[in-house]
């Protein structure tokens, strides 16, 4: 028992002091290719296993020549060793730099292929992360890009839009001050319609402009949908009466919201005159509003004929107003994009879908608290 603790004590004393060495080595060479970390670590097996040989036989007295035998049998398993660390490592090197050209090319804008073969599970994992990375990175450069064509368009549109009625206010200010003006009443009545309407677009870009910064303030209160969706009929009323639109509420339920009743009364309006506007006269707008499982939902239906499928996912861009929307009565393009800025704000969503003879927007609002 005393020899065997005694053989056991020597050859740890020998692989301790093979460990201390090759964890130097590890260490200068941390910077160096995997290559060398293998050679060392294989190296440092058969070294450890050498030491405490030849401890051991020190210790035990052995032969020369049995001292040679035990010597050249770990020779030959570091022979083995060795290589088999070069072949390994010079293996997962290739799959290595295979793999960070293959990282190089969606970092250069492309997307990220894996290259193909066997690879070792860290690498399978790593170029997995990859894939999913590259394609997180090709849908931010997909919605960079349509963000940067909206925002072109808006620019575009905007500068149209504000061209030809400050156009119009000049024209309409010069004659009244040079005494041409044959009613000058009418002229002045235009030039206040004018301004309001300028007034409306700048209050719009405002509106926007707090939204996309995160510094719309809310002061939600709990109320009735059915409160909302009656005093926002109210108020489009006149406008609906002049287009020759008949307005509808339908399933209009009395549910409870927690909302600010300002912004959202805001929501319901444009959502209105979107509809309104677009709805040839006898047409029929309708408005719903009713409990689901995901809370509560305002839909609001019009006659418009519509929306090209293609069309669908940019409705609530902003400045998008379709390719036949492009007069001044349409708008700017922002009241669809303030509409889901401020639902988004409330923790809720907004969607719209065809239907028979038109399209229906839908409010995904969550439900109070009973």
């Amino acid at each position: 028992m005393r020899d065997t603790l005694l053989i056991a004590l020597f050859a740890l004393v020998g692989a301790v002091a093979a460990g201390l060495l090759g964890a130097v080595a590890l260490w200068l060479l941390r910077r160096r290719s995997l290559i060398a970390s293998l050679t060392v670590v294989a190296a440092v097996a058969v070294t450890a296993m050498l030491a405490g040989t030849l401890a051991v036989a020190w210790a035990m007295f052995l032969s020369s020549h049995d001292l040679w035998v035990v010597t050249t049998v770990v020779a030959m398993a570091a022979v083995v060793s060795l290589a088999t660390a070069l072949l390994l490592g010079r293996w997962v090197v290739a799959r290595s730099r295979a793999l960070q050209l293959a990282a190089r090319s969606f970092g250069d804008g492309g997307s990220f292929t894996a290259p193909a073969g066997p690879a070792t599970a860290e690498l399978a994992s790593l170029s997995a992360e990859l894939a999913a990375t590259s394609a997180k990175l090709a849908e931010s450069r997909q919605r960079e890009r349509a963000l940067e064509s909206s925002r072109r368009e808006l620019v575009a549109w905007i500068s149209h839009d504000l061209r030809t009625p400050l156009a119009g206010l000049r024209a309409m200010a010069e004659a009244l001050e040079d005494g041409v003006a044959a009613d000058p009443a009418r002229y002045l009545t235009q030039i206040r319609t004018e301004v309001e309407r300028l007034n409306g677009m700048v209050g719009d870009l405002f509106e926007l402009s707090r939204i996309h910064a995160g510094a719309l303030a809310l002061t939600p209160s709990r109320m009735s949908v059915y409160d909302l969706v009656g005093d926002a009929l109210a108020g489009v009323y006149p406008l609906a009466h002049e287009h020759g639109v008949r307005l509808v509420g339908e399933r209009v339920e009395p549910l409870p919201v927690e909302v600010d009743g300002r912004e959202m009364s805001r929501v319901l309006g444009n959502l209105l005159v979107n509809a309104i506007r677009r709805t040839p006269a006898d047409g029929t707008v309708m408005v719903a509003a009713e409990r689901s499982p995901d809370g509560v939902v305002v839909s609001v239906s019009d006659g418009c004929g519509g929306i090209p499928e293609e069309d669908l996912p940019r409705v609530f861009d902003t400045g998008w107003r379709g390719t036949h929307a492009r007069t001044p009565p349409a708008g700017a393009g922002l009241g669809l994009a303030i509409v889901r800025g401020i639902v988004e704000a409330h923790q809720g969503r907004t969607t719209v879908r065809n239907i028979p003879g038109g399209c229906r927007f839908e409010v995904v609002l969550p439900a109070a608290a009973s």
